[in-house]
């Protein structure tokens, strides 16, 4: 048998199971699998889960120098397509680039409901980025810069690319325009988490993302002892219990 071209546990997943649908977005060089904790926590719940896998991603570092901010919008809308020929309605949830899609996604398709975790309202602040308009062509790479996990064990088992490429840098930052743009469009209840430990992100993003939806049902929920990945970090149980809360009002 021949190699698989996607990484070993990186796989996309769908979990079979009741009336409403919840799509899953992973993070930016992130894979399915940092989705899969909060699959498995909603399909105990007797949701339909699917967590696909975004273009350039869960594969080799030198594809995601082929994408671009719309195929990644494409994915979603791959996703939402799928749940909704087997599913009555349909959740979107996301982490960290994967909020970003959510947030635009909930602004373009009926989902019932949109939750993010670790969104991003901007790209961190960083010397770097003022020079990426012309590393960006070069198809050079970044290093992330140190980790924020406070889980070691989900740190050892963590599956993402090594570093950023820099083109693809730039297409997420054009992706964060096209969020901003979105969110007073927005209708559909929204949920949106964030740690305030996590490093990765500028700490103002929640505040700035909820400020700017234009949902009138639309909450916020801190948690204190989880780094970036934070649904499979310490809080993730708080959280889950959290979005089941969510799910149960939307779907009221």
């Amino acid at each position: 048998m021949k190699k698989s071209f996607i990484m070993p546990t990186a796989e996309p997943f769908f979990i079979p199971g009741g009336k409403t649908g919840c799509l899953l977005l992973h993070g930016f060089t992130g894979t399915p699998k940092e989705m899969r904790m909060l699959g498995d926590a909603l399909a105990k719940d007797g949701y339909t889960v699917l967590a696909p896998r975004l273009f350039g991603h869960a594969t080799d570092p030198e594809d995601m120098r082929r994408a671009r901010w719309q195929d990644w919008v494409a994915c979603v809308e791959d996703g939402y397509h799928i749940l909704k020929g087997c599913t009555e309605r349909q959740i979107v949830m996301g982490l960290s680039m994967g909020g970003v899609l959510t947030l635009i996604a909930a602004s373009r398709l009926p989902f019932v409901g949109a939750v993010t975790f670790s969104a991003l309202s901007s790209l961190p602040k960083d010397p770097r980025r003022a020079l990426l308009p012309l590393l960006g062509p070069l198809n050079l790479h970044v290093s992330k810069g140190k980790s924020d996990w406070h889980n070691a064990d989900a740190a050892k088992d963590h599956v993402d690319y090594p570093y950023y490429p820099t083109r693809p840098v730039l297409e997420l930052e054009k992706l964060i325009d096209q969020m901003h743009v979105a969110l007073p469009q927005i209708s559909c209840p929204v949920l949106l988490v964030q740690s305030h430990q996590d490093t990765t992100i500028p700490p103002t993003s929640m505040d700035d993302l909820y400020q700017q939806i234009g949902s009138a049902h639309k909450n916020r929920f801190w948690v204190e002892n989880s780094g970036h990945v934070i649904i499979r970090e310490p809080d993730r149980e708080a959280i889950f219990a959290e979005v089941s809360r969510f799910m149960q009002q939307v779907l009221a």
